[in-house]
């Protein structure tokens, strides 16, 4: 499980029914067209730091593996999050999303959902493209490493 590192997103298809879905305020739908975040991820110890970049607004998020934590999105709602890895995946649950985050050689595919919406999202390596067959119901986001952290932990 080698999440850590930093990730920028490059492409992106359907987000925008996403976020409404989700009832996205405008200004986070306006924010996503015009910036593409990058996401650091540190692991120290049972701790992981999860910091989302952008040009407007940092935010950041720390969680231990099956701990309840308490996570703030962008625009203020709160919920309470668990995460878990199973089979080398990172998976966040609230009551009202899931998020399983995976990686497949060097890429970080991560696939969200609220309640029957369904996220793609796909982080990859640089110079590397991948055609995929997107439903309506579906967002695919293309992330590519900008370079790897020294883990702090060995695990």
């Amino acid at each position: 499980m080698d999440f850590v590192g930093t990730w920028k997103v490059y492409s992106e298809e359907n987000l925008e029914e996403f976020l409404k879905a989700v009832e996205a305020p405008e200004m986070i739908l306006k924010m996503r067209k015009d910036f593409k975040p990058t996401v650091v991820i540190e692991h120290n110890g049972d701790e992981f730091i999860y910091t989302l970049k952008t040009p407007v607004f940092n935010k950041v998020h720390s969680f231990k593996l099956g701990k309840e934590t308490e996570i703030i999105t962008v625009d203020g709602r709160k919920y309470k999050c668990t995460v878990r890895e199973e089979n080398g995946k990172l998976i966040a649950q609230t009551d009202k999303f899931a998020s399983v985050r995976e990686i497949q050689g060097d890429e970080m595919v991560e696939v969200s959902g609220f309640n029957s919406f369904k996220n793609f999202h796909k982080h990859e390596g640089f110079g590397v493209r991948s055609k995929q067959t997107v439903s309506k119901r579906k967002v695919i986001i293309h992330w590519a490493p900008l370079r790897k952290t020294v883990k702090l932990d060995s695990r």
